[in-house]
């Protein structure tokens, strides 16, 4: 599994190569790793700032814009 390039193309903050590798490891490894791995490796590896990007990427078409709550 490679992770690093997944966490490459979030801090590059390139969506288009973040989805391509997305694609490339569910193929390889199915959705339910895909799943496992996204969410007990790659996102606690993220910062906010980070988060918050794919957050939106994820969901900015649906959402006029997103906002820091405190």
């Amino acid at each position: 599994m490679r992770i690093i390039p997944i966490l490459t193309a979030i801090g590059d903050r390139s969506w288009q190569h973040f989805q391509e590798l997305e694609a490339d490891f569910v193929s390889q490894y199915q959705l339910e790793v895909w799943q496992e791995v996204f969410n007990f490796r790659v996102l606690p590896a993220l910062d906010q700032d980070s988060r918050r990007w794919l957050l939106v990427q994820w969901c900015g078409e649906g959402i006029n814009s997103v906002q820091n709550v405190a």
